[in-house]
């Protein structure tokens, strides 16, 4: 699916799939964050072997009646404090989407997958 914009020009159809990569990239880019947790193995497996980078991975978009909800799986890093680093993608999610794509998140649902440390 996809969302629908109207304008004065036309139509604007935005697929699911660049919402997800704009919800990866910017969930992604905080401090805490290590990785997407992964929702799909077997392509997120291939794409790790063509070394692709994919910033969909772990991330689930859900149509509603005024924006979208997303669901963002991520990986933290040992150490830091994982409500924090939670909001702060939650934040920076809804941000993003409302000033790169116009969309309204309705809701953001961040699950931590897992916890790394991080080497020297």
């Amino acid at each position: 699916m996809a969302v629908k914009i109207k304008t004065q020009h036309g139509m604007i159809d935005i697929d699911n799939d660049v919402i997800a990569t704009v919800v990866g990239g910017a969930a992604t880019d905080n401090y805490g964050v290590v990785g997407m947790a992964s929702r799909n193995q077997i392509r997120d497996n291939l794409n790790d072997i063509l070394n692709r980078e994919n910033y969909a991975r772990g991330v689930v978009v859900r149509q509603e009646e005024n924006g979208v909800a997303v669901d963002v799986n991520i990986i933290v890093s040992y150490g830091t404090k994982i409500s924090e680093v939670s909001k702060t993608v939650q934040s920076k999610v809804k941000y993003n989407l409302e000033s790169m794509l116009g969309i309204t998140a309705n809701s953001v649902n961040v699950t931590v997958q897992g916890v790394q440390v991080l080497g020297d």
